[in-house]
């Protein structure tokens, strides 16, 4: 054993000569930084000793600035042009994905196993295709179903319509149209290798929500389908494709005259909105927009829809403020549940009874902010509506309409084939 005072002199000595390895181990490394350390010192305190050292130039990219672009109107007219170019420069398959799937349906199909078909595969129109002939037979859409249930409301009771929806084939529903008077509307169609540009001046000129393109079998002869080109597709192929120049319209939609906007000022006295005569007077505060409110009758609305062919309504309360909107797609809810003497329903009920997936809104409407409240309006009040065919038809240009133009400029597009 070592004394108290051994083992005291030892433990220092031996912490020493640790501590000497360790610092010698260390000294190469710590040398170098202490050097560099005090050579950067040197330099701050006498530059004119400090070596001149050459910078290489940098091979990094520089990023994209964050500033934002500026805005003139030469810019947006110069962004509206380029998009332009791009339509024109594609085809009507680039704007489909690799990957799609197009649902057709047999002109001998009855209208109840097609309007099932149309929802569980989650589409509110199909191409149809006469069998027989071996061609393209026209299109089933929501105004179809529409004069559907106009015919039956007015010629048929709750039995003898169920009865008949069971039965009555999408051949037939020309018939009908020719019962209600409508006017039919010519075929439309395009090739899938035309462009873009001429596919939405096509779309505009009809009033057409959709347009069917259609190639030709080398082997057959025959017309084959291709897909059905949409205004929301090929709309939302421009933003993805052209976000620059969508990036610098930044004029405002009004001042665009783009949409359809109500003619009386905000201080304009409501009243009703089905009021025809009013509306045709000027009195109605929020012509030419047709309108409803949550107690009018879903057959009054029907009516407007064919009437007016319009695709959406917007429900106002007691103040002109929006509470909702009902659409197209509603009606075939009815038809689904077989409510065909169930349009003596309320607005607000036929709203229970939407399905909880019910589909995305594709319009916008227009209501007054807090800007037109300080001078005397009510904030959420009715202003306009803008819908696809109104963006489209700025984007391509102005273009001849055939045929009369509607309020909301849209109009349904070709049903059958004769």
């Amino acid at each position: 054993m070592y004394p108290m005072d051994l083992l005291g002199a030892w433990i220092p000595s031996c912490l020493t000569c640790r501590l000497r390895a360790r610092l010698k181990c260390e000294a190469p490394l710590l040398s170098p930084l202490m050097a560099a350390v005090a050579q950067n010192a040197n330099s701050t305190l006498s530059p004119a000793s400090s070596p001149k050292i050459r910078r290489q130039p940098s091979s990094r990219r520089r990023g994209n600035s964050q500033l934002p672009p500026v805005q003139t109107v030469e810019s947006h007219e110069a962004a509206l042009k380029s998009i332009r170019a791009y339509l024109r420069s594609r085809t009507n398959y680039d704007a489909f994905p690799v990957s799609f799937r197009v649902i057709v349906l047999d002109s001998k199909l009855e209208v109840r196993k097609a309007l099932q078909c149309l929802l569980l595969n989650g589409v509110v129109s199909a191409p149809l295709w006469n069998s027989e002939k071996s061609r393209f037979a026209g299109m089933l859409t929501v105004s179809d179903i529409i004069h559907l249930i106009q015919y039956y409301y007015h010629t048929a009771t709750y039995e003898s319509a169920a009865a008949d929806v069971e039965i009555v084939r999408l051949e037939n529903l020309r018939h009908i149209e020719n019962f209600l008077g409508v006017e039919p509307v010519p075929l439309l169609r395009e090739h899938p290798t035309s462009s873009l540009f001429d596919a939405a001046r096509r779309l505009i000129e009809t009033h057409a929500r959709r347009l069917p393109l259609l190639d030709i079998d080398t082997e057959t002869g025959h017309e084959v389908i291709v897909s059905v080109l949409t205004q929301y597709r090929l709309l939302k192929f421009i933003a993805i494709n052209c976000v620059k120049d969508v990036a610098h319209l930044h004029m405002s939609l009004r001042r665009l005259k783009i949409g359809t906007y109500v003619s009386a000022s905000p201080n304009t006295p409501i009243q009703s909105p089905t009021d025809t005569e009013g509306e045709k007077s000027g009195e109605n505060p929020f012509h030419p927009i047709a309108t409803a409110t949550l107690d009018t009758r879903v057959f009054d609305v029907v009516h407007m829809f064919s009437e007016r062919g319009i695709s959406a309504v917007p429900i106002i309360d007691e103040n002109g403020v929006v509470v909702n909107l009902y659409e197209t797609v509603d009606v075939i809810t009815l038809v689904r549940l077989g409510a065909y003497q169930s349009l003596d329903l309320t607005i607000a009920e036929a709203l229970n009874q939407r399905s909880p997936d019910f589909p995305a809104v594709h319009r916008l409407v227009v209501v007054e902010g807090e800007a037109e409240e300080k001078q005397g309006g009510r904030k959420g009040r009715l202003l306009g509506i803008i819908t696809h065919s109104d963006v489209l038809r700025y984007i391509v240009g102005e273009v001849g309409i055939i045929g009369e133009a509607s309020e909301e400029g849209e109009e349904e597009d070709t049903r059958f084939d004769s």
